[in-house]
């Protein structure tokens, strides 16, 4: 695997593990409040679109910063990373978010953060989870299509605002997980994984959904079979260019647009 033996790749997977620590850490302090008050709930919403606008602004041009099991599982359906990469990612993400979540153990923020359905049956809040992650995915793939000339303005902020709408509808019901390992960490370290699989099963398949629709449907690609194997096998040849490095260019993911 050409990407074991790259340092941008290592380099990547820390920007993975250290993005979605500060994201915990900046969700768990927004957190901190009135439990259940609807302005909180908008307070917190807000909070984690603009944090994940703030670090894919940050972190894009070394991971993509996906922060984010269920936008790493669409990319690899859409053949734009590999499964190494996805794994190491993911591994990355839930360490990150159990090390903020131990580290800032405030009982009301991680109270706030930590998921549980309100109202709403594990099989009601699997759909709603689907759905809020589904937009979520298919705005990061559509926004870091390569091959479009007509994207305007900013892609991160994109990705903030889709990640505040998913929070918007979903977290009076689910607490809005739409990200596996931002469920995972809170969960673990309060020990309370009641319907977690809520939170995992939902997002993912939203993920490996929004890709085959972006992909088959609204902008089909047509690589080779060859082409697709050494991608999920070998990662994108430009992923592990040095030469990106030495020439000042952008170490990051072939989906993330080059500086």
């Amino acid at each position: 695997m050409r990407e074991l033996k790259s340092w941008p790749f290592w380099r990547a997977v820390a920007a993975e593990f250290i993005g979605m620590l500060l994201f915990i850490v900046f969700g768990i302090a927004s957190a901190i409040g009135s439990p259940g008050n609807a302005a909180q709930e908008v307070k917190v919403s807000l909070a984690f679109g603009l944090a994940i606008a703030t670090l894919v602004q940050t972190l894009g041009h070394v991971s993509g910063a996906h922060l984010n099991p269920a936008v790493s599982i669409g990319l690899l359906v859409s053949c734009q990373i590999s499964l190494f990469r996805f794994l190491c990612y993911t591994v990355a993400q839930m360490l990150g978010a159990v090390a903020a979540s131990a580290g800032k153990n405030s009982r009301n923020g991680i109270n706030m953060i930590k998921n549980k359905l309100t109202g709403v049956s594990a099989g009601q809040g699997f759909a709603i989870e689907f759905f809020a992650t589904l937009q979520l995915v298919l705005c990061v793939i559509a926004v870091t299509d390569k091959r479009r000339t007509d994207v305007q303005g900013s892609a991160p902020l994109a990705i903030g605002l889709s990640v505040t709408l998913g929070h918007l509808v979903a977290i009076s019901y689910t607490g809005c997980g739409i990200n596996p390992a931002r469920s995972f960490g809170p969960a673990i370290i309060r020990s309370q994984m009641a319907n977690h699989w809520v939170y995992w099963l939902g997002p993912m398949c939203g993920g490996i959904t929004a890709a085959f629709i972006y992909d088959l449907i609204l902008a089909p690609r047509s690589p080779s079979l060859s082409a697709r194997r050494d991608i999920l096998l070998n990662g994108p040849v430009e992923d592990t260019n040095d030469n990106l490095i030495r020439d000042g260019g952008s170490p990051g993911p072939s989906q993330w647009p080059k500086q």
